[in-house]
C-alpha cells in the first residue's frame, strides 16, 4: 500500500504540482533516475512523464536533483 506522502514513481498521471516536488527526498529521485537511465518503459509517453517530473525537480529542488541533471539533457541555446 502506498502512503499519500510518498510521492508517486509512476512518471504519469498525476500532475507535478509543488507538494508532489515537495514529497521526494533521497531514495525518491534515485529511483526516478534509476528508471530514466534503464530507459525500459512500455511507451515513450511513460519515459516523458518520468523526464518531465525529474526536469521540474531540478528547476524547483535543484538540491535534490543535482546528482541526475545530466539525465534532463538540456542543451545551453543563445536567444540572440
Amino acid at each position: 500500500m502506498v502512503d499519500a506522502r510518498t510521492p508517486s514513481l509512476d512518471g504519469g498521471g498525476e500532475p507535478i504540482t509543488p507538494e508532489r516536488l515537495e514529497a521526494f527526498d533521497e531514495a525518491a529521485i534515485a529511483d526516478l533516475a534509476r528508471r530514466l537511465e534503464e530507459d525500459d518503459y512500455p511507451s515513450p509517453f511513460a519515459g516523458l512523464g518520468d523526464w518531465h517530473l525529474l526536469r521540474a525537480l531540478a528547476i524547483h529542488r535543484p538540491e535534490l536533483a543535482r546528482p541526475y541533471v545530466h539525465l534532463v539533457d538540456q542543451e545551453q541555446f543563445d536567444e540572440d
